[in-house]
């Protein structure tokens, strides 16, 4: 069984009059400990799958399983809680809270869980350490560079050590050469700590970086370098 099974999903909007179906029937299988890459034009729905995955959203059609739970048939509460138990989300904004200090901003997902603050604190520091920021733990998102912020955002999405890391454009924001620094520490993150990802990215050279490369096209995932038989 695949860790994350995404079976038959459909998402549907309504925009000035016209219906907008960015997700029609997407299946697909994510193993334990695989990093997936999924690109697409702007505007198709890799955003939206990524949060449907995330539990942030809900399909209209289909069902996500991830590691044996239906995420659609939790409550408000429930899901909240598996959420922050199961999922880290790495953004291309950072997300970090201004007035927080990294270790602060890190440690908001632990705050959910049922955890003392010595187990707290353990995994905190070891979160930095594995995106070397563990010097700048008592800084403010101001006073670190856009690199370190994005490092700060990506030792708050495996803190809890979730099962699914979703990362949303990670280095979107960022010059080549700190986009680089950001996808050698994704890779090395999902080799050495066996992290599965999901990452969304509009650049078909960081795509590469992944085991598997997708492309969503008219609502359908299309795998990339597969030869049909």
């Amino acid at each position: 069984m695949a860790l994350v099974e995404i079976r038959d999903v459909s998402k549907h909007y309504h925009k000035g009059g016209q219906t907008i179906k960015p997700l029609d029937g997407v299946s697909l299988d994510i193993e334990s400990g695989e990093f997936i890459s999924l690109m697409g034009a702007s505007g198709t729905g890799k955003s939206t799958l990524l949060n449907v995955v995330a539990s942030i959203d809900r399909p209209d059609r289909g069902s996500v399983k991830i590691d044996g739970v239906e995420i659609e048939g939790l409550s408000r509460t429930r899901l909240a809680r598996w959420r922050a138990a199961n999922i880290g989300y790495i953004f291309q904004t950072h997300n970090l809270i201004p007035v927080l200090t990294a270790y602060e901003n890190v440690e908001m997902p632990l705050l959910l869980l049922p955890m003392g603050r010595a187990e707290r604190r353990r995994r905190i520091e070891v979160a930095l350490a594995a995106v070397d920021l563990l010097d700048r733990a008592d800084h403010y998102p101001r006073q670190m560079s856009g690199g370190q912020e994005q490092r700060a955002g990506i030792a708050r999405a495996i803190v809890a050590n979730p099962k699914v890391v979703v990362a949303d454009e990670p280095t979107g924001d960022l010059d080549p050469e700190t986009s680089d620094q950001i996808l050698t520490l994704l890779k090395r993150l999902n080799e050495e700590l066996n992290t599965t990802l999901l990452m969304v990215t509009h650049d078909s050279e960081a795509a590469t970086i992944a085991d598997r490369q997708f492309k969503l096209v008219a609502g359908q995932l299309e795998e990339q370098g597969v030869v049909a038989s």
